[in-house]
């Protein structure tokens, strides 16, 4: 199987992910939340998720 990512780009991408990790987590977690959202909450779910975002909406006000 042929790689499509060359060995330069590969040593680029590590590179920003050491320099990057609380980057990387924000954009996983990111990621994870709207999977959640999109494909797996229930409708009660997503009530206790808007009661939660309302909150921290508030707290950073």
């Amino acid at each position: 199987m042929e790689k499509k990512t060359s060995e330069a780009q590969n040593r680029a991408t590590k590179k920003w992910g050491d320099k990057n990790k609380d980057k990387q987590r924000i954009y996983r977690y990111r990621s994870y939340a709207r999977k959640y959202v999109r494909d797996i909450a229930t409708a009660d779910d997503l009530k206790e998720l808007s009661e939660m975002i309302q909150v921290r909406l508030d707290e950073m006000e």
